[in-house]
């Protein structure tokens, strides 16, 4: 079956970088387009990057241009989330759903908190 699991989330001081991985598994992975989506406290879900499947064209919501990098190593069906100067907004869990435009399947999420 298809599963996604996030990881590298953890608690970090404003400036600070994480890496976010997500492991893909029960799918041809480079088949699809991968996302990552964050979901703040008490606040609804917020689209974060695209990466294409065929070409590795990547998108990013302007709150986090500049900062954050999505990647993907098909070989090793991983997606990545480089994450650096870390604001407090942006702390939140972040998920790596399948699919582009519609999401199909997501992963448990895997938490990020930007705290002095």
């Amino acid at each position: 079956q298809v599963l996604l699991v996030e990881s590298g989330g953890g608690s970090v001081q404003p400036g600070g970088s994480l890496r976010l991985s997500c492991v893909a598994s029960g799918f041809t992975f480079d088949r699809y387009a991968m996302n990552w989506v964050r979901q703040a406290p008490g606040k609804g879900l917020e689209w974060v990057s695209t990466i294409d499947s065929l070409d590795s064209k990547t998108t990013y919501a302007d709150s986090v241009k500049g900062r954050f990098t999505i990647s993907r190593d098909n070989a090793k069906n991983i997606l990545y989330l480089q994450m650096n100067n870390l604001k407090p907004e942006d702390t939140a869990v972040y998920y790596c759903p399948r699919g582009w435009p519609g999401y199909d399947y997501w992963g448990a999420g895997t938490q990020v908190i930007v705290s002095s």
